[in-house]
């Protein structure tokens, strides 16, 4: 298992700073936040930029591994609206993502954006799913993997589980089309514990992708949650993909929480080898 770092904990820096701070700190790979490219219209990103960023990762000695957080911007998107205009914009927003997923080089698209995918009218949960089937179009044509990523149901209304995830999944049948596991959230929602969903769902091939952080929102290590039993499973699962730490509330900053972070998750690996 690798393990990449969520780029908006350190945002304040520029994007070579941060591809040499998480190299330097032992990370495998960024995973990037649209958003903190450009605030406005990052899936607009001239290719010129497109290659720069690819440089500045590789300059580092590092990759960009994935996309999260892809609907913060541009304001307004919806995959649940029935609103036409917004819809073929949202829909706009996700192929072209995409592409610039393949573009920096990234294998993978973790989509959670909770904001942007409220249930609150009959039809809102079908046009959620037929908007993940198209997803899984595009990331077939880019040969990517897009993640429908489940979240507790304090932040969304709409896939709020691994099972529930699973089964969007399963009914559209791309295997571009993936689902994946955030343990904060797991650990808020789920009746099972973080290590029992992945033993029950890694043997299905249908999680591709892992967040780290605790039930408190900030990183591993950082909270009551332990590591040690997560790892052990995704180890005994055979998972071989990437885990990406995404803390929320960053202790005391943002540097030294990806520092922290990655020191704790090397030393459980290290004692399990």
């Amino acid at each position: 298992m690798r393990i990449s770092l969520c780029n908006e904990v350190v945002r304040d820096l520029d994007f070579a700073a941060q591809c040499a701070l998480a190299a330097t700190l032992g990370y495998d790979g960024l995973e990037v936040a649209p958003f903190t490219l450009d605030p406005e219209a990052p899936h607009a990103l001239p290719a010129s930029r497109r290659i720069e960023l690819r440089r500045a990762a590789a300059d580092a000695g590092t990759v960009i591994t994935s996309l999260h957080w892809l609907l913060v911007a541009p304001a307004g998107l919806s995959i649940t609206t029935a609103d036409a205009a917004i819809r073929a914009r949202t829909l706009d927003v996700m192929e072209r993502l995409v592409a610039l997923a393949a573009d920096l080089g990234a294998t993978l698209l973790v989509h959670g954006s909770p904001g942007a995918r409220h249930v609150a009218a009959a039809g809102d949960a079908a046009r959620a799913e037929e908007a993940m089937a198209r997803a899984g179009d595009w990331a077939a044509q880019h040969g990517v993997t897009y993640c429908l990523e489940p979240l507790d149901a304090a932040q969304t209304n709409w896939c709020t589980t691994v099972e529930q995830g699973a089964d969007i999944v399963r009914r559209i049948g791309n295997p571009a089309l993936r689902t994946m596991l955030d343990t904060c959230s797991a650990g808020n929602g789920e009746a099972d514990s973080v290590p029992a969903l992945l033993e029950r769902w890694m043997p299905s091939g249908l999680i591709a992708h892992i967040h780290l952080n605790d039930r408190n929102k900030r990183a591993p290590g950082q909270g009551a949650d332990r590591f040690g039993p997560v790892l052990d499973a995704l180890r005994r699962t055979g998972y071989a993909g990437f885990a990406a730490v995404e803390p929320f509330d960053y202790i005391p900053d943002g540097p030294t929480s990806a520092a922290r972070a990655i020191g704790y998750l090397r030393a459980l690996q290290e004692s399990a080898a």
